[in-house]
C-alpha cells in the first residue's frame, strides 16, 4: 500500500504540474494588459511583479502589452517575427512560468492584480464558507440518496421503485441555476422562511446546501440502487436468510456494505465536483466563497486569483480521488493495489 500511495503522489504531482502549464498559458493568451490601473506607478509594478512583460516560456509567442507611458517594459535578446506572429526567446529564470512554479513551490499563489491582498489571503478567507456548503450538501445528498436507493433495491419492479426513481431522475434532470431561483421564490419571498441572499448564519446556507446537494442526492440514490440488486442475488446473501437472520441484519449487516461501494467511489469525485460547482450556487444566494471569488477575478481579468482557485480545485480533485482509492481497501478486502 505505501508504494502505491508513493506512486499516486508523484503522478499527482506530475498531473499538477500540467494542469498549471495549461492554465498558465491560456490566462496569458488572453490580449491587453491586466494590470491597468488608475495610476500608472501601480500597473508598472504590477507588470514587473508577475513579469507580464516577459515571454511565458523561453521560446513564446507574443501578446503585446497595452503601453503605458511611463513604463519601461522588458526587451527580448532576440526576435524573429513570422507574419503576424512574433517568436521571443529568453534565458529560463526570465520567464513568467518559471517564476511562477517558484512561488508555487514555496506555497505562494501570488498577489492580487486587482486587489491590496495576496491570492492566499482571499482564498483563506473565502475558503470555510465553500468547505460548509460542500459537507451539507455531501451530507444531505448521502442522507437523501442512500435511504431511497436502499428503499427502491429492495422493492424492484414495484411501484415504490418505479416512484423512487423517477424522483431521482427528476433531481438529476434539474440544473442548479433553475433549483436555486425556484427554491428562492417559494421559501424566501413567498413564504420568508429564508433570506433570498447571504450569509450571516446557518439558516443562511440551508437552500444553498439543498440546491447543490439534490443532484447527488438523486445520482447516489441510483448508485445505491443498483448496487444494491447487484449484492441481494449473492449467494452470501441466500445463506444469512437460510440461517434465519432478520431481513435488518440481512441488509444492514451484510448487503449495505457491498451496495454503497459504487457510492464510496463517487464520493470523492463528488465532493470536489461540490466544491467547484457551487460557483454557481454561490452566485445565485450572494454568497462569500471561493466560487465567488474565482467569477470576479475571471470577470476582472485577474490572473492570479483565476490561478489559484484553479489549483485549489484541481488538488482538491486529485486528492480526493486519492483518497477514495485508499478507502476502497478498507470497505472491501479483495481489493489490492499491490
Amino acid at each position: 500500500m505505501t508504494r502505491y500511495i508513493l506512486k499516486r503522489l508523484v503522478s499527482s504531482i506530475v498531473v499538477l504540474l500540467i494542469i498549471v502549464t495549461v492554465a498558465l498559458w491560456i490566462t496569458r493568451m488572453a490580449p491587453s494588459n491586466p494590470c491597468l490601473k488608475e495610476r500608472e506607478a501601480n500597473t508598472c509594478a504590477c507588470v514587473k511583479e508577475n513579469m507580464l512583460d516577459r515571454p511565458v516560456f523561453p521560446v513564446y509567442t507574443s501578446v503585446p502589452l497595452d503601453p503605458v507611458d511611463s513604463c519601461q517594459f522588458w526587451e527580448p535578446e532576440s526576435q524573429v517575427s513570422i507574419g503576424p506572429v512574433n517568436i521571443l526567446t529568453s534565458e529560463w529564470g526570465e520567464t513568467q512560468y518559471f517564476n511562477y512554479v517558484g512561488h508555487l513551490i514555496r506555497f505562494d499563489l501570488g498577489q492580487s492584480m486587482k486587489t491590496d491582498r495576496s491570492v492566499g489571503e482571499t482564498i483563506s478567507a473565502a475558503l470555510p464558507y465553500t468547505i460548509q456548503l460542500g459537507l451539507q450538501a455531501l451530507i444531505l445528498a448521502i442522507l437523501i440518496g442512500v435511504p431511497a436507493g436502499l428503499y427502491a433495491g429492495l422493492r424492484q419492479n414495484t411501484p415504490a421503485d418505479y416512484t423512487t426513481m423517477t424522483v431521482a431522475m427528476v433531481g438529476v434532470s434539474i440544473p442548479n441555476f433553475v433549483l436555486g431561483p425556484l427554491l428562492i421564490m417559494f421559501f424566501a419571498l413567498d413564504l420568508g422562511w429564508f433570506r433570498p441572499n447571504g450569509w450571516d448564519s446557518w439558516q443562511d446556507s440551508v437552500l444553498p446546501s439543498i440546491t447543490l446537494g439534490l443532484f447527488y442526492a438523486a445520482y447516489i440514490a441510483r448508485l445505491t440502487r443498483g448496487g444494491m440488486l447487484e449484492i441481494i442475488r449473492k449467494d452470501f446473501i441466500r445463506t444469512a436468510r437460510a440461517k434465519g437472520l432478520s431481513e435488518k441484519t440481512v441488509v444492514l449487516g451484510h448487503s449495505l456494505r457491498g451496495a454503497i461501494l459504487p457510492v464510496v467511489s463517487f464520493l470523492g469525485p463528488a465532493f470536489a465536483r461540490l466544491l467547484t460547482g457551487s460557483v454557481v450556487v454561490e452566485e445565485i444566494f450572494n454568497l462569500p466563497g471561493v466560487g465567488k471569488e474565482f467569477v470576479r477575478s475571471a470577470l476582472n481579468r485577474d490572473y492570479n486569483m483565476v490561478l489559484g482557485t484553479v489549483i485549489l480545485y484541481s488538488t482538491l480533485l486529485i486528492t480526493m480521488n486519492m483518497v477514495v482509492d485508499i478507502l476502497y481497501t478498507v470497505i472491501d478486502p479483495r481489493v489490492d493495489y499491490e
